[in-house]
């Protein structure tokens, strides 16, 4: 299966956030995932939530990717890895009512198929995939390095 990978370098500004959410818009549509469609606004989230991490709670430069499938338009996965230098493993927090942060993992974890981390270098890659078509029910079973899979 042949994959297409694109990739964004970020800076450490929150208002790369924006920048970031705006080519991934421009890349997905290039890919055939159409502006129009639910599945393109998940994205966009799960890549504004991640990228977002990534800046407030690093301070780092960090690296956007996209990873596209073979016939990525029809069907197959969609991955994002945001790639930083800070080698603090992400930390899933319960935000209260009134928090105005504090859910962007848990937004994550309701809307990617699956996610995780790994050690990447002197930092580490923050990832999720999202399976084209696939419906998001099921319930999420933890494993080994913060991999989070859903099952059907």
């Amino acid at each position: 299966m042949q994959v297409l990978q694109v990739q964004l370098e970020v800076g450490p500004d929150p208002a790369e956030v924006g920048r970031a959410r705006r080519w991934a818009r421009s890349r997905l549509e290039g890919s055939g995932i159409g502006d129009d469609e639910p599945l393109s606004e998940t994205l966009v989230l799960l890549i504004s939530e991640l990228v977002t991490n990534a800046v407030v709670h690093t301070g780092c430069p960090a690296v956007l990717r996209m990873l596209f499938g073979a016939g990525a338009a029809e069907a197959g996965t969609v991955r994002v890895e945001v790639a930083d230098a800070s080698d603090c493993p992400p930390r899933p927090r319960r935000a209260g009512g009134d928090d105005t942060n504090g859910r962007g993992l848990e937004l994550v974890d309701g809307l990617a198929d699956r996610w995780g981390w790994q050690p990447e270098g002197a930092g580490k890659r923050i990832w999720c995939e999202v399976d084209r078509g696939a419906p998001m029910t099921g319930s999420a079973v933890r494993e080994p390095l913060g991999v989070v899979t859903r099952h059907a």
